[in-house]
């Protein structure tokens, strides 16, 4: 056996997925399955132009009769009369792929989209684990054939070259990464490029059908020919370096680095809560090891769980704080599994830790510590979070304002403060700030004077007892110049009853007309 090689010294391998009928197999599984009547006879999907309805997809009676791609759909019927016609979706077809995409992510630890109707899959350091390449490639086409979709694919060190074989080589090509490309490559049409159709025009008239006859005519010919073409699909050197590997093709999406991911493979798909229980514990403990042989402790894990049927449900976590304790992440997801639809059965599941933060190697058992000190405040926060959502279990922390509505902030519980806040503890507050001061009719000596009585909520209120005012200022940094000042009173009425209550402007302050009365407060 040999030994495996670190990641940074395999060879890249990219395996290309085009679905060249992706748009007809899309709208054959729709509607459950009744469209499948249709199969026998001519039928296109059709877009609305200014010129009329136009031919988007056809399925092979449809082709059989003469309809194409691209093609007028009167052009069309006069070739078949009775050809059938569907809208065209393509938001529903790009919706697909995305699905698609993340589907195809069991054959690699990432996958793009390459639309219209195709996918990229990383599949480097992948393919040993179905038995190699050959064997990956039709465990692809089996599993696509059991969705009844029609695809091409090949494997190849490059994006552009695997791109290429899967449209253009023959079915389920393999280019490894010590044969010569260029010569492999040779026998392709120029459109195996990914050009644009005015550069392919270009290039046909000039003679040049295959990429073997680029080099005949050498590359200063190519280079001044299309000097002014900047964009890759525009310029056929830019191409080819890409399909042969001379400059690096950026793919999204991008990993920068390794992400612990443990998976399980069923050999009979699971349909039952138990099952489902056990096979989550059996990745908690698997990705437990994972991230204890890095030092690190997952804050968001991700559950996969790839169902019979094609769809893919996912599941994510955010822990407070870094752990890696598996019994502790078991309980956290239990909460998030009970609504799980497993249709036909899950036949394959996936932990990914998507952020991991550094973690002692050494952790202090989360149960132990629960039956000597209690449920730890992390273990709670996590969940609380679970139970109530993310956006429900927050705490405040000071911030550099004397608008008291401003004067604090929200952030995630465990985070560290701001070094740079300062709790401004001079002031007198009230124990309940009301989330928005809210708008009270005062009546008052004098413009300038305190309250004696005020109505807030339908109801009248007699002040007994007043003391401020205490004056703030608006922020000029942050607010427009015709901000007014605040005047704030604590009050008491006559049932003792203590409230915050602000006059906003003085009269003739000449940023408006006579001043507003806010209540913001309720004292103890």
């Amino acid at each position: 056996m040999s030994a495996l090689l670190p990641d940074a010294a395999r060879p890249r391998r990219i395996l290309s997925i085009w679905m060249p009928a992706m748009a007809m197999d899309h709208w054959r599984l729709g509607d459950g399955g009744e469209r499948h009547a249709l199969d026998d006879k001519p039928l296109v999907l059709i877009a609305d132009t200014a010129h009329g309805p136009r031919i988007e997809a056809a399925n092979r009676p449809g082709m059989a009769a003469g309809a194409r791609r691209g093609m007028m759909l009167a052009d069309a019927r006069t070739l078949c009369p009775d050809i059938a016609t569907a809208p065209s979706d393509p938001a529903g077809d790009l919706a697909f792929l995305e699905r698609l995409a993340i589907w195809a992510q069991r054959w690699g630890p990432w996958s793009a989209m390459d639309a219209p109707d195709g996918l990229l899959v990383d599949v480097t350091a992948v393919p040993h684990l179905f038995g190699g390449e050959g064997r990956l490639l039709a465990d692809v086409a089996e599993a696509f054939a059991r969705r009844e979709l029609t695809l091409r694919c090949a494997i190849a060190p490059t994006a552009g070259a695997a791109w290429a074989l899967s449209h253009y080589g023959p079915p389920g090509a393999i280019l490894a990464a010590q044969d010569d490309a260029e010569a492999k490559l040779a026998d392709l049409p120029v459109a195996a490029l990914r050009l644009d159709d005015d550069v392919l025009t270009v290039l046909r008239r000039l003679g040049l059908k295959r990429l073997g006859e680029l080099a005949t005519i050498g590359r200063d010919a190519i280079q001044r020919r299309f000097r002014n073409r900047k964009s890759p699909a525009a310029n056929p050197l830019i191409r080819l370096d890409q399909i042969l590997g001379r400059v690096p093709e950026p793919l999204l999406p991008v990993v920068p680095q390794h992400m612990p991911l443990v998976q399980r493979r069923l050999m009979e798909p699971i349909r039952h809560r138990q099952l489902l229980d056990q096979v989550v514990g059996d990745l908690a403990e698997d990705m437990a090891r994972e991230l204890e042989a890095r030092g690190e402790g997952a804050r968001r894990l991700e559950l996969g769980m790839w169902r019979v049927d094609g769809e893919v449900v996912v599941r994510r976590l955010e822990m407070a704080a870094a752990t890696r304790e598996a019994a502790h992440i078991c309980r956290l997801f239990a909460a998030r599994l009970d609504d799980v639809d497993a249709g036909f059965g899950i036949e394959m599941l996936r932990l990914r830790a998507s952020w991991a933060e550094p973690l002692a190697l050494e952790q202090g058992d989360i149960e132990a510590a629960a039956e000597t000190h209690g449920t730890s405040l992390a273990a709670c926060i996590d969940r609380l979070t679970v139970r109530l959502g993310r956006d429900a279990v927050t705490r405040p922390v000071p911030f550099a304002s004397h608008i008291p509505e401003r004067a604090q902030r929200w952030q995630p519980p465990l985070e560290p403060e701001p070094t740079s806040q300062g709790e401004l503890a001079f002031h007198k507050r009230p124990l309940k700030l009301l989330d928005n001061p809210e708008k009270i009719a005062v009546l008052y000596a004098t413009p300038d004077g305190y309250p004696r009585r005020f109505r807030w909520r339908g109801e009248v209120h007699e002040v007994a007892r007043v003391e401020g005012p205490e004056r703030i200022a608006p922020e000029w940094w942050r607010e427009r110049g015709g901000a007014r000042l605040r005047d704030y009173y604590r009050i008491e009425d006559d049932r003792g009853r203590r409230y915050w209550i602000y006059r906003l402007g003085i009269v003739g302050d000449g940023r408006g007309g006579a001043p507003d009365w806010y209540l913001q407060g309720l004292c103890a």
